[in-house]
């Protein structure tokens, strides 16, 4: 049974989105432990007392090392001490990566962790990353993401030689700016390692890019947060067109099948989260506005990556991957 740990205090909607999305994975099995105040009500799930917290607007590495009581940073160190499988949060990003590469560090040869989200494509997810870890990216960093990448998609999403493409503002090599060109030839020049093929515009994801789509933290995190308000404003927008009018409403209700499962695979609450991959522990994040089914989603995401050995199947195979 895999063991979580989950911040109780991270997320807008926190303790109580927390809480109920903790209570709804419990009921699948998993063995869920708040980090929080003991002061929380936790409806008969264990918690271990953490009384700090970690504000979105706070700096995470001085916050991280300033409150070492904090539900973030304890839920954290539970996986270091092997008292937890897997951290979920919904707090602060900087400072889960903070903590994580304080207590958890990184994996041999991986020079920066990144953030690896699943992309809901026509025809299968595909994954993004880095999406928000690394503001700052080096091309070197870029190569590493790619090959990360492509382990998450051989090990969780059974692809055989996965397809990597590069973001950028266009399809042809020379396009993008200094990082893009310079990551795009060393990308090249993996050959074999690799299966590069290209280039990729954001207007592409939603149609399946590639199996694999590479960028840096800053271009990956606007392109995401893009992609989830377009499809959340689109998809509300569809349904107060269908209730505005009789007719609309009786038409819905012949669509309505398709519909919901339209909204059930485009919904970023139906992922709940993302790995951030490259630590030697595994740490979901979740987003910060999540809900009580985004969080219950994340927490069976963490359990996931528990049971397919997400974190030992990188360090067996990035080794031969990735050039230090």
């Amino acid at each position: 049974m895999p063991r979580i740990a989950v911040d109780a205090l991270g997320g807008d909607n926190a303790p109580h989105a927390v809480i109920e999305g903790a209570l709804d994975a419990a009921g699948d099995g998993i063995e869920v432990t708040l980090f929080g105040p003991a002061s929380l009500e936790t409806q008969g799930l264990l918690l271990v007392e953490a009384p700090d917290r970690i504000d979105m607007a706070e700096k995470p590495a001085e916050a991280v090392r300033a409150k070492p009581d904090s539900s973030l940073v304890a839920a954290v160190r539970a996986v270091a001490a092997g008292d937890a499988d897997a951290v979920v949060s919904a707090g602060n990003t900087g400072a889960m990566l903070a903590a994580g590469l304080l207590h958890l560090r990184r994996l041999p040869g991986v020079l920066r962790p990144a953030i690896a989200v699943p992309i809901p494509a026509r025809d299968g997810p595909s994954v993004l990353l880095d999406a928000g870890a690394n503001a700052d990216a080096r091309p070197e960093h870029l190569v590493q993401f790619a090959h990360m990448g492509v382990v998450f998609s051989e090990e969780l999403l059974d692809i055989r030689s996965p397809e990597v493409r590069l973001l950028s503002i266009g399809e042809e090599d020379e396009k993008g700016n200094q990082l893009t060109l310079e990551a795009h030839r060393l990308l090249r020049d993996e050959g074999d390692r690799l299966n590069f093929v290209g280039n990729a515009e954001t207007r592409e994801l939603l149609r399946g890019a590639a199996d694999v789509v590479v960028t840096d933290g800053f271009t990956g995190n606007i392109a995401l947060k893009l992609l989830e308000g377009t499809i959340k404003d689109l998809l509300d927008a569809f349904r107060a067109e269908i209730t505005a009018t009789v007719l609309g409403k009786l038409g819905g209700l012949l669509i309505r099948p398709a519909a919901r499962r339209l909204r059930t695979r485009l919904d970023p609450d139906t992922y709940g989260g993302a790995y951030l991959l490259g630590l030697r522990g595994l740490a979901v994040i979740a987003h910060g506005n999540s809900s009580r089914r985004a969080i219950a989603n994340a927490i069976r995401l963490a359990a996931r990556g528990v049971d397919h050995r997400v974190v030992d199947r990188l360090a067996e195979r990035l080794p031969e991957r990735v050039r230090v």
